[in-house]
């Protein structure tokens, strides 16, 4: 079999998926030699030393770290240190392979070619198949500033939260909108967190930022329009994105793609008082990325199956005719990360497989 099939194979059996098209063969042809793609065919998604990757792969250690250090340079394989020893990782396709190279913010020559074959590998499979099966990897967190006091329940939908249990952050380039270029949306807006952000820092793919900064981050997001969106557990979070629903892959998943379980919407919904709404059309035009949102007569009207809870309708609406209330039916966030994704290997029918390659 073909050293990047082989490769492709491993990337699918992780539950974020890598199924067949020309696209991705292609891709992986550009983003790994070959000699580097022998090693990762037969890498973990656990770390792994070099050396226990060197004798996998039948190579020298010498010539293993060489390969080894040259993917995570590029970012196509995570790489962590422990007890002063470097550990080395297959990344998923998604949240990983397509997004890292491209979070520097800048167009290589490798990256324009990148750039339209990650878009058919998103409308031709990857979009459906990355998408919940029912159960998401992804779930919008509302806009903290749209959630009134007395409806604030649990602490992992609160941004802020989020960032206050972060031991390590780092701001990156949003992937999605520089492989699209779709809009003109802020980019540096990609919070990674803990492990990742020391990676990302590490290898150059954003930089360190503080507590503080990533909150402004948030603000200056909201202010643009963009969702807040993080990973779909309850314990800590591993990245906050600031999505657009023309770029970024997880939102497309719903506006172009019309997947039911392409993230989860936040726990809230929008609701209006048609009283104090004076039908400006500001939620409708220019806030709600859904187009959950159309003005009738003489007032905004929500329809509750396209809203997502995002919030950014409530705090731009001039009257304040707008408020977020939580839905009759509670969308799920699983507890812990690690349930999540053998949640979704399972769902998938990945979890055999998944493990196989996590036993390596």
């Amino acid at each position: 079999m073909d050293i990047y099939e082989q490769l492709r194979e491993t990337l699918d059996a992780h539950p974020a998926t890598a199924p067949p098209a020309s696209s991705i063969s292609e891709i992986l042809r550009i983003l790994f030699t070959p000699e580097e793609a022998a090693i990762a065919a037969r890498m973990s998604f656990k770390p792994k030393s070099a050396a226990a990757l060197a004798e996998a792969a039948g190579v020298s250690e010498t010539e293993a770290e060489q390969q080894l250090e040259s993917m995570a340079d590029k970012g196509v394989i995570g790489c962590r240190r422990k007890a002063g020893n470097k550990l080395y990782s297959l990344s998923p396709v998604i949240p990983g392979v397509f997004e890292v190279p491209f979070m520097k913010g800048e167009r290589t020559p490798m990256l324009e070619r990148l750039a339209p074959l990650w878009e058919e590998y998103h409308h031709e499979v990857m979009g459906a198949s990355f998408a919940g099966n029912p159960t998401p990897f992804m779930r919008v967190v509302a806009v903290e500033a749209s959630i009134e006091a007395r409806d604030r329940i649990h602490p992992y939908e609160e941004v802020r939260h989020l960032i206050d249990g972060a031991d390590h952050l780092a701001l990156s380039n949003c992937a999605c909108r520089v492989s699209a270029e779709k809009c003109d949306k802020p980019r540096e807006v990609c919070i990674n967190f803990n492990d990742a952000a020391l990676f990302i820092e590490e290898r150059g793919f954003g930089r360190r930022i503080s507590k503080e900064e990533a909150l402004a981050v948030l603000d200056k997001a909201e202010a643009a329009g963009l969702v807040h969106m993080s990973n779909n557990s309850a314990d800590r979070a591993g990245v906050i994105c600031n999505c657009c629903p023309c770029c970024c892959t997880i939102l497309r998943g719903k506006t172009q793609l019309n997947h039911p379980h392409a993230f989860e919407p936040s726990r809230y919904e929008a609701r209006v008082d048609g009283a104090e709404c004076i039908a400006c059309g500001l939620c409708a035009e220019e806030r709600c990325p859904m187009k959950a949102i159309e003005i009738r007569e003489d007032a905004a009207c929500v329809s509750s199956d396209n809203c997502i809870g995002c919030g950014l309708c409530v705090t731009t609406c001039p009257t304040g005719a707008i408020r977020l209330a939580e839905r009759e039916s509670i969308p799920l966030v699983v507890a812990t990360g690690l349930e999540l994704v053998a949640k979704v290997a399972q769902d998938k029918g990945r979890l055999e497989k998944f493990m196989e390659v996590l036993q390596r």
